[in-house]
């Protein structure tokens, strides 16, 4: 689940970690009194709230070229509301929303920080370690998974395996790594740890503070805030799960959210349905190793029906970039007669005009497979996950 700059600012002063004074405001009116309350003389930031990157260097749609992004930096208080207007009720494109864009409904308003230095801050679940890796870079406003490879030197990865805290000895690395003097290493600890310790304890999959702020008095500031976290922990966090805004979302994760089930979009052409993150991963890997990408992946979770799964299954088939489905599962609890059922059920209402392809695994699998037989769909049957995309790929180009 993601959550706004705001929000995440809010989370991250609980944990003691500094963030420019700023609130939230939802007309042109109400941005100049919070410019007002949070600075007498300014200069303020103004900021299009949106769950995307790229705010800075986006666009609104309808107004004129060169017009200004979704962050500004206002030093006229009189100027407050016309921005905020230029912003409020109107759709804002980035690179990370596509040409649709988002529309601002609401406007943060917060008070501009001079700072002698800026860097980047990351941490992300690294399952391959596993570990929580700590990105640090000198590269700021920008995509670090699109950062280009001749720049991959300037990214330091640090790993800290559960039940590790970070070290002065890692600290020191970092100042090196930012040509930093060890008068920061009170202040590097201290922000460093704090930031982790929020990671932990909110079963975050993500933060990204880009960027960071060095301040004069070598304290560390956020000036920017991004925080995803794990759908599957929210139940721990009820306060944090009450921050969701759907309107935000996109309609098809509503609906997979309202099963129970986890969805998400990519940008390629294949759609998956497994019961499993290590099915998830399994697929999406082959399906890139054998030239294809994927659309969208539904993991669902045993406890269902025939009902919720052809809820499941009209998703993904209703997703305009899919152009074949995998299903890949191995049935324990979820049994795979009710994934046939939940096939008929959803063919039966939209339709099948593209190839699909089961691997059926488990409880009762004998008898889903003479379900979809006897339904006389073109559904072609595989033997595990590597058969069922190579199968995928000759229906797809036939197809074409």
């Amino acid at each position: 689940m993601n959550i706004h700059e705001y929000q995440a600012k809010q989370i991250l002063v609980q944990h003691g970690i500094n963030v420019p004074d700023g609130a939230i405001a939802y007309t042109p009116a109400e941005a100049k009194r919070v410019a007002q309350q949070i600075s007498s003389r300014g200069p303020w930031m103004l900021k299009a709230q949106i769950q995307a990157g790229a705010r800075n260097d986006g666009y609104f749609l309808g107004h004129s070229a060169g017009q200004k992004g979704g962050v500004r930096k206002i030093t006229q208080i009189s100027n407050i509301s016309y921005e905020a207007a230029q912003m409020l009720n109107n759709t804002l494109v980035t690179e990370q929303t596509g040409t649709q864009g988002r529309l601002v409904s609401k406007v943060y308003v917060e008070t501009f920080k001079s700072v002698k230095r800026f860097f980047y801050v990351g941490m992300v679940i690294n399952s391959a370690v596993p570990a929580v890796t700590i990105l640090v870079s000198d590269v700021i406003n920008q995509d670090m998974l699109k950062v280009p490879s001749e720049f991959l030197e300037r990214i330091l990865h640090i790993d800290l395996a559960y039940g590790e805290t970070i070290t002065d000895k890692q600290i020191v690395k970092i100042l090196d790594f930012l040509s930093l003097d060890k008068k920061h290493l009170d202040s590097f600890s201290d922000f460093f740890s704090k930031l982790h310790r929020t990671f932990l304890e909110l079963d975050a999959q993500m933060i990204e503070i880009n960027p960071a702020g060095v301040m004069k008095n070598h304290e560390i500031i956020a000036l920017d805030a991004k925080i995803n976290f794990d759908d599957n922990a929210l139940f721990r966090h009820p306060e944090i799960a009450r921050m969701q805004d759907d309107y935000e979302e996109d309609p098809r994760v509503l609906r997979a959210l309202r099963y129970g089930f986890q969805y998400q979009e990519y940008e390629g052409n294949v759609g998956c349905i497994v019961n499993g993150d290590d099915l998830a991963l399994e697929c999406m890997d082959i399906v890139k190793s054998k030239g294809l990408s994927t659309a969208c992946s539904l993991n669902i979770r045993g406890g269902v029906d025939k009902d919720s799964i052809a809820e499941g299954i009209k998703i993904i088939m209703t997703n305009p970039r899919v152009e074949g489905i995998l299903i890949n599962i191995l049935g324990g609890f979820l049994r795979c007669n009710l994934i046939a059922d939940g096939i008929l059920a959803a063919t039966q209402e939209v339709g099948l005009n593209m190839p699909l392809i089961v691997r059926l695994e488990g409880t009762n699998k004998e008898e889903a497979q003479t379900i979809l037989r006897q339904s006389n769909l073109p559904i072609v049957f595989a033997d595990d996950t590597d058969d069922a995309v190579k199968k995928l790929q000759i229906s797809m180009e036939e197809n074409d």
